[in-house]
């Protein structure tokens, strides 16, 4: 394998295919981002909504448990674009979205990166203020909050522009440095944790007990989903050659992983709820608060740590795939003049929306409901891989990176309308169930008893639209490769060849 560059040599790579010499990741490298990117308070706050909705610290830990084992086996599967194509997931896409129907997922990891950059500043951000205040003194005013902000957002924009080694040293870190303080904190909270905390339901058959016990494990699965669009971000730099049961085992543990930080948020949480319950008012819940309310005096420095070092993780993981995704919609920018461009205005919309919007509440639901319509488009990712039998041609997925028309996978002007059919229905039907009490509830949210069936309704359907779609109207022989379709038809359509858009405008 050759020899990895320097960390501080500035990434030059956009989203053209890598070349092999220059893929000297490894797997565990893939674990580190992965599970560092999730290793932080956010995922604690996920950890504490079981809770939240009235179960016990018990059916709150299977919860977690369900959610955490179905997110990173539905995951685990979009690891094996990056080694397989050197690209990100987003230009994979077009294999089976078309040329131009790649920009879905482009689109999807742009958004999601920016709500999770977010949701990370801001929680971090609150818990080093809190942290600090409890610690030295410091006054909790907007200053403070702006300046713990603005130190997340410049450090991590930093990294960021320095590229994947610089980000996966800063995760190397992260991953151990946040596990010892977590482990830590398990310590400091041991006097006041009581195992047998019973939540609000006096039994299973309590009406709303099975809505509130799915729709917390729907929470948390909704954590390893959110890395489903920009996974290849990472995996792109491990060589081709590397088994793919390796790639997605280590997509796969570094979310069963981030059970360390779920118990945390879990365990926490239910001392919160015994000794502090004001601050898990479903209403306006707020468990950093709640946190430093009931943590030792001593457990505090540890939490202002956690708050830095959780976002520089968090951060750099979601705002580096944010610049590559936008620089691979608009090929004109460089990979670091798109990271500075989307990581300013993330940071503008990071200040206006904690100070001037109040947009902290309804990002959840916004970074929700992305979620929702990423879990399609995950599946059809999936199938599509399976009923190609892994095989790519990684030249004509670059067509649309390089301004040109045509290739295996140009299909209908640029669009292939199976996937594309398959992915909206799934999404907007998923939107209609979607069921987030509170915030957000769809027309037909209530038809389930109250159970949020958005998210397994989406993947549901968009597997069987996408199957059905593929037999029914076959793809061209020449998307599958020398082995032909795995549970699909095709069908002898010509394929047209790559050329330049430009020339082909010159000569009309």
């Amino acid at each position: 394998m050759a020899e990895a560059p320097p960390i501080t040599e500035i990434e030059t790579y956009g989203v053209e295919r890598i070349p092999d010499a220059d893929r000297t990741a490894r797997p565990l490298d893939l674990f580190r981002v992965a599970f560092g990117g999730a290793n932080t308070f956010a995922t604690c706050l996920l950890g504490s909504f079981p809770i939240l909705f009235g179960l016990s610290f018990w059916q709150g830990l299977a919860a977690t448990l369900l959610g955490l084992v179905v997110g990173a086996l539905l995951l685990a599967p979009l690891a094996v674009f990056g080694p397989a194509n050197g690209t990100n997931n987003a230009v994979s896409s077009s294999a089976h979205l078309g040329v131009h129907g790649r920009v879905v997922g482009s689109f999807l990891s742009l958004l999601t990166a920016i709500a999770f950059f977010s949701i990370s500043v801001w929680s971090s951000g609150d818990a080093l203020v809190g942290g600090a205040a409890r610690l030295a003194g410091v006054p909790q005013n907007d200053a403070t909050y702006a300046v713990a902000y603005g130190l997340f957002a410049a450090l991590v924009l930093t990294v960021c522009v320095y590229g994947f080694r610089f980000m996966l040293f800063v995760n190397k870190i992260a991953v151990a440095a946040a596990s010892v303080l977590f482990v830590l904190g398990l310590f400091a909270f041991a006097g006041d944790f009581d195992p047998s905390y019973s939540g609000t339901f006096k039994s299973t058959a309590d009406p709303l007990f099975w809505p509130s016990f799915i729709g917390a494990a729907l929470i948390v699965l909704s954590n390893p989903v959110s890395f489903g669009a920009f996974l290849g971000d990472w995996s792109r730099y491990i060589p081709e050659s590397v088994s793919r049961k390796r790639v997605m085992a280590a997509a796969f543990l570094s979310q069963i992983a981030t059970v360390l930080p779920f118990f945390f948020g879990l365990a926490t949480a239910s001392i919160i709820a015994a000794k502090a319950a004001p601050y898990l008012d479903p209403a306006a819940p707020n468990y950093v608060g709640g946190l430093l309310a009931v943590a030792p005096a001593w457990y505090f420095l540890p939490v202002c740590l956690i708050a830095l070092i959780g976002g520089m993780s968090t951060g750099t993981t979601s705002l580096y795939g944010t610049g590559l995704d936008f620089s691979s919609v608009f090929p004109r920018f460089s990979r670091v003049q798109a990271t500075v461009f989307i990581g300013t205005l993330s940071i503008v919309f990071i200040f206006v929306g904690r100070f001037a919007a109040n947009l902290t509440a309804s990002i959840s639901t916004f970074a929700t409901l992305i979620i929702t319509c990423t879990a399609p488009w995950m599946v059809i990712m999936i199938l599509g891989y399976v009923t190609r039998r892994g095989w790519y041609d990684p030249d004509a997925l670059q067509v649309f990176n390089r301004r040109q028309r045509g290739g295996r996978y140009w299909f209908s002007h640029g669009w292939n309308w199976r996937g594309m059919s398959a992915w909206l229905i799934s999404a907007v039907v998923a939107i209609l169930f979607t069921n987030i009490p509170g915030q957000y509830v769809g027309p037909f949210g209530e038809l389930a008893g109250g159970v949020d069936i958005s998210l397994p309704l989406g993947l549901v359907l968009a597997a069987v639209l996408y199957l059905g779609l593929l037999f029914a109207f076959p793809e061209p022989r020449a998307v599958y490769g020398p082995a032909g379709p795995r549970l699909a038809r095709a069908a002898e359509t010509p394929v047209p060849p790559i050329v330049d858009a430009g020339k082909l405008l010159a000569e009309a």
